[in-house]
Formats: C-alpha cells, sequence, structure tokens
C-alpha cells in the first residue's frame, strides 16, 4: 500500500475531440465522435480509411517555431498537453525534486516510414533531426530543457499501457522520495501506411471505420491520436505551496498476462491480477469502486477477455463501466492518460459518458455498461484500464480530492 498520498494537481490533453481539458469533456458528454474519413494520407490502396485524427490543431499557436520544426506530431500533441498540465497545476517545475516521464507506444514509427520510403523512391538522405524525432524519450528531453525540470527523466513504450504505466513509474519516484512532483506525458501520432496495413492484415482494425466497445456487432478498433499530461504531486509539496487538488491517485498497478504476443489471454486472469493489485495498492476493496474506465476496443476477444476480468475482480458488484474509444478511437499510449483524465472529470462532474457506438449489447460482455449519458452519480473511486499488446496491462484508481 501506498505511505504517500500523492495528489494529481494538472492535467492536459489533445485529442480527435478537442485540445484542452475542457474541450474534451464536453465533447465526451455531448457524445461527439472525432472517428472520420483520414485526412493528410492517401487511403486509395488501404482498406481501412477512417481513423480519430487530431483536428484544427496549430502547432504554431501553441510552441516557437524551433519546437514546431524539432517535434514530430505524437511529441507535440504530449508537449503541449504537458503545457497545459503545469500551468494550471502552477508548479514550478525549475528543480531537480521534479521529474518527467514520457509514455508512447509507437514513438517516431511515421518519421521511421516516411524517411525510408524518400529513401527508396528518390534517394533523399535522411535529415539531421531524423534521430531525435523518431526517439520517443525527446518528447520528455525537449519539455524538460524547456521548462527547466532536472530530475528524472524516464520514457516507457509498453505497447497501449503506455500512459497508465507512465502513472506508475512517476507514483514510484514519489513514493520513493525521488520526486516532490513529476510531470506525466505521453503521445501517439501513428496513422500511416504502414501500421494500417499491418494491423489490417491482423485483423484488429474495424473495415467499417467503427469503434463499438461492448456490442454484439463490433468488427475491430480505429486507430485514433493525441496526447495526454497529469502532474502528479505528493501530498507535502502541494499542501505547501497551496495546490488545488483535482484527484487523489490512490493506487496502480502493472503485469503481463504471459500468455500471447497479440492477443490477450481470453480468461481475463492477467487483467484481473492486476485489478487486484491496484486495489491491493490503494488499499480497497471492489466494493469501493463506482466507475471502471474499460479498456474497451471493440475487438471481439479483448472486450469478452475484459468483461471476464471485470466479473473475476468484482463479482456481483454492478460497478458502472464505459469505453471512451467509440468516441476517440484507441489513442493507444496516449489513451492512458486521456481516459484517466476522463475518469477524473467524472469524479468531479458525477456525469457518465455514454458508451457510443453501443446498440446492441453483446450478451457475453453482460457487463453494467450504458448506451446513455448517466448524470448526478455518485461516483467517489474510479479505475482507468489499459492493456497492450504483449499482455501488457496497467490499473490506475483515482478518487475525489475530498
Amino acid at each position: 500500500m501506498n505511505s504517500k498520498k500523492i495528489f494529481i494537481t494538472g492535467m492536459g490533453a489533445v485529442t480527435p475531440v478537442g485540445i484542452g481539458v475542457e474541450e474534451y469533456w464536453k465533447s465526451l458528454t455531448e457524445g461527439v465522435c472525432g472517428i472520420d474519413e483520414i485526412e493528410g494520407l492517401d487511403t486509395t490502396d488501404l482498406t481501412v480509411k477512417r481513423a480519430g485524427q487530431v483536428k484544427n490543431f496549430n502547432p504554431k499557436d501553441y510552441l516557437s517555431m524551433k519546437l514546431v520544426q524539432d517535434l514530430e506530431p505524437y511529441m507535440q500533441y504530449a508537449y503541449v498537453s504537458a503545457m497545459e498540465a503545469v500551468n494550471m497545476s502552477g508548479l514550478d517545475t525549475d528543480s531537480d525534486r521534479v521529474g518527467i516521464v514520457m509514455g508512447s507506444a509507437l514513438s517516431g514509427i511515421c518519421i521511421i516510414g516516411e524517411t525510408n520510403s524518400q529513401l527508396a523512391l528518390n534517394h533523399k538522405a535522411a535529415g539531421p533531426k531524423f534521430l531525435t524525432k523518431a526517439m520517443g524519450n525527446i518528447a520528455a528531453a525537449q519539455f524538460s530543457i524547456n521548462y527547466k525540470i532536472k530530475g528524472p527523466s524516464l520514457t516507457v513504450s509498453t505497447a497501449c499501457s503506455s500512459g497508465g504505466d507512465a502513472v506508475k513509474i512517476a507514483s514510484l519516484l514519489i513514493q520513493s522520495d525521488a520526486c516532490d512532483a513529476v510531470v506525466v506525458m505521453a503521445g501517439e501520432g501513428a496513422i500511416c501506411t504502414p501500421l494500417i496495413q499491418s494491423l489490417t492484415k491482423t485483423g484488429a482494425l474495424s473495415k467499417t471505420g467503427e469503434s463499438r466497445p461492448f456490442d454484439v456487432n463490433r468488427n475491430g478498433f480505429v486507430l485514433g491520436e493525441g496526447g495526454g499530461a497529469l502532474v502528479l504531486e505528493s501530498e507535502e509539496s502541494a499542501v505547501k505551496r497551496g495546490a488545488k487538488a483535482l484527484a487523489v491517485l490512490l493506487g496502480c498497478a502493472n503485469n503481463t498476462d504471459a500468455f500471447n504476443p497479440v492477443s490477450p489471454d481470453p480468461s481475463g486472469a492477467g487483467a484481473a491480477a492486476c485489478m487486484k493489485l491496484a486495489l491491493h495498492d490503494a488499499g480497497i476493496s471492489p466494493v469501493d469502486v463506482d466507475y471502471i474506465n474499460a479498456h474497451g476496443t471493440a475487438t471481439k476477444m479483448g472486450d469478452i477477455a475484459e468483461t471476464n476480468a471485470i466479473h473475476i475482480v468484482f463479482g456481483d458488484h454492478p460497478v458502472k463501466v464505459s469505453s471512451t474509444k467509440g468516441i476517440t478511437g484507441h489513442m493507444m499510449g496516449a489513451g492512458g492518460i486521456t481516459e484517466l483524465i476522463a475518469c477524473i472529470r467524472i469524479l468531479q462532474t458525477g456525469t457518465v459518458p455514454a458508451n457510443i457506438g453501443l446498440s446492441d449489447h453483446d450478451p457475453e460482455c453482460d457487463i453494467n455498461v450504458s448506451a446513455n449519458r448517466l448524470d448526478g452519480q455518485d461516483i467517489r473511486i474510479a479505475m482507468s484500464n489499459a492493456l497492450g499488446f504483449g499482455g501488457q496491462n496497467s490499473c490506475v484508481i483515482v478518487g475525489r480530492a475530498d
């Protein structure tokens, strides 16, 4: 169990349905879907032609020209999210007691593919910034340089659980007294031809471009992109500087299925064990949890495996469940952060966004999922699951700040 109380004092988001936490949350509660025809990519020869892309995002509105040129989109999304989180927090980052953790599943996959294509077709040499744009850790490095963060800087790439695992690592840094506060950031911008082709051949992507978590007619997930960020801070640090706590980080955990590189354990045993570890870390029981933001990608196997995991852990406890991926698509590593932000706003408002895409509930996914928005809910503790290729499981639990 945690020995130190950890507050979340800042949040930031860049998503397919809004830039900034408030725009993102407004779209979630209004059921605005960010999945549309793919722009900026020739999809003529692609079976999949829809994704959740970030819209109306001009990096020049937020970043210096140098940073615009130095940062790939996945870095820009993470960086701008972190800017919002730090500004909201009011944290003085110029310290060796502040750390930073970055999460990304695919980092610079797009620039790697584009550069290889240019080399093959035009014999055009790679540019001097190729390496720093492709390396996942440079997003955190650039942010730490500009915000004078001198504490630990770590980058995690654990598939779609990267964002949740970044939160876990940040909590460990605070618990071990290596930091007083940690900026957690995550970014994904991987909507590119090689990834779409590869995932299409695995059968994981929805060919219709519809994300329908827990619906009997679901046919795969939809790619999404964006960024998310949080500021985690020890209670002592937050109280000392009079920071406003948005939520309390109660517990978090990570483990692996040890089952298959791309398929979840259908029994849900690994994900269930991860949720139990997070509950133990938080020092609470399953009946204390009021809401779960499920990983809920809308794949046949994944939704059923997660349903089984929820049954193993929660039994007959009718915990409310929903997935926000019907709205944003699957934001990969960034989703672990943006979905946790949704949990925090649910705690603050008592509003649970609808599980968009759900019209015919799959009887094999017999959990308490609603196709309708729920208002006036008494949600005091929320759980966010992020499960990834390789059997990576992440679970984060947050509670009301009061």
